[in-house]
């Protein structure tokens, strides 16, 4: 069985046979045409502003810096030729999805030094239910998650050439206005790439000067929006002022792990109509820090409820099916079949990656080799959401970016684990 499998993922026609059920399964998911809800409504309704010119405006209909403006302004590019339309989010989602497909692969292939295990990462993408069915939602998860992919294809891919070090930066500041805590990114690869090799404080400097042409690259994208919300608002805002109502969902008497706006607290504040989007921000942020110092062995206890939140349920992509789709309406019992084997498939993941670890370890203990080396960039990745969430509130949706990178993992332990049990080949070793 071994042999076969790895030959199969060997031919040439393999890759065309995984991009067609790339592209293929995401096509259904399109034809479900899903209404946008809750969040997807936000920003769908934000880029159909912002297409017709009137800017980007809160519920109020005064300016605003709520929510990130990244993924409403790219949205709203396309608006301007198609108007808005649901299809469109769903055709520019599968382009994202393709070109998110690609650098996963040849990401891949850089950090497990394989083919087979790179093309299987790409399989166990391809088919991942949850990443399928978010395709015809508006919302921000696919866009991301192919900025943070081509940021690390730049930084891990091509680290010596000038040209791409520019387009890194210039990635960063796109996915610093979806997400701004994408700046988290750069030390993470940048500390990787010094710690896997030798000379690390001769290297150091140049690193170090790497890390900042990024950040001003960055900058330079982000700028533009930030002296927009200083004339709009009369405030220095660089990106989004979202982060108090994330904060206080989080961290309230109801809170349990997750974001809870049924608590009085948060149900109070939601009324309060005389407030615009930045000073009801501001509020939540107040009360949700007020709320920490009283209670502080509470918020201590949360954290861990917070990561099981997060890292604990998946196929949140399904949930707007419910409401919006007339798929969901047609077939209820068969999404529900779906929603249990994505949960499956999605926790076989997870313990992919973390039976990867030990492997990984023994087997470069074996070879000789460092023990830091771009195998580490997965579980990074994984880890500066877990981190926010502690902190703010648990939602599954968080997770989502960092599943093509805990697939490059999961794809070299069934690699290992099959070359094992097919008695051929020399464990890789990542060297």
């Amino acid at each position: 069985m071994g042999r076969t499998f790895f030959s199969a993922l060997e031919q040439p026609r393999a890759l065309w046979v995984i991009f067609a059920a790339l592209v293929g399964l995401r096509l259904i998911a399109i034809l479900a045409w899903v209404e946008p809800s809750s969040d997807a409504a936000w920003y769908f309704s934000r880029a159909a502003m912002l297409a017709d010119g009137r800017g980007y405006l809160g519920d109020h209909g005064a300016p605003t810096a709520y929510w990130p403006p990244g993924w409403p302004l790219a949205l709203s590019v396309l608006f301007r030729l198609t108007g808005p339309a649901i299809w469109a989010v769903g055709l520019v989602n599968l382009v994202l999805s393709c070109l998110a497909g690609w650098l996963l692969l040849d990401l891949a292939r850089h950090v497990l030094r394989a083919e087979v295990p790179a093309r299987l990462a790409l399989l166990l993408w391809a088919v991942y239910p949850n990443a399928v069915l978010y395709v015809p939602l508006a919302l921000t998860e696919v866009f991301y998650t192919t900025l943070l992919l081509a940021l690390c294809w730049c930084l891990v891919a091509r680290p010596g050439v000038v040209f791409w070090t520019v387009v890194a930066g210039l990635v960063l500041g796109l996915a610093t206005l979806v997400k701004a805590q994408s700046l988290v990114v750069v030390p993470l690869v940048l500390g990787i790439a010094l710690l896997r090799e030798g000379a690390l404080w001769k290297r150091l400097p140049a690193m170090i000067g790497k890390g900042l042409a990024l950040g001003a690259l960055a900058a330079l994208v982000v700028l533009p929006w930030t002296v927009r919300n200083h004339r709009e608002l009369g405030s220095w805002i660089a990106v989004s002022t979202n982060g108090g109502i994330t904060l206080l969902t989080g961290n309230n008497d109801s809170a349990r792990g997750g974001f809870t706006p049924e608590d009085p607290v948060v149900r109070a504040l939601d009324a309060r109509t005389d407030l615009s989007e930045q000073a009801y921000d501001a509020q939540a942020k107040a009360l949700g820090i007020a709320w920490i110092k009283a209670h502080p062995a509470r918020f201590a206890l949360l954290m861990p409820m917070k990561l099981v939140r997060l890292w604990g349920p998946d196929g949140e992509g399904q949930w707007a099916y419910e409401t919006g789709s007339w798929a969901w309406q047609a077939a209820p019992h068969a999404f529900l079949a779906l929603r249990a084997a994505n949960q499956a498939f999605y926790w076989g993941l997870l313990a992919l990656a973390l039976a990867a670890v030990p492997m990984i370890v023994r087997a470069r203990r074996a070879a000789g080799l460092r023990a830091i080396d771009w195998w580490v960039l997965p579980y990074g990745i994984a880890a500066y959401p877990s981190l926010i969430a502690m902190v703010f509130s648990g939602q599954s949706r968080f997770h989502y970016p960092a599943m093509p990178f805990l697939c490059m993992v999961a794809g070299w332990v069934i690699v290992h684990v099959l070359r094992d049990v097919a008695k051929f080949g020399a464990p890789q070793a990542w060297n």
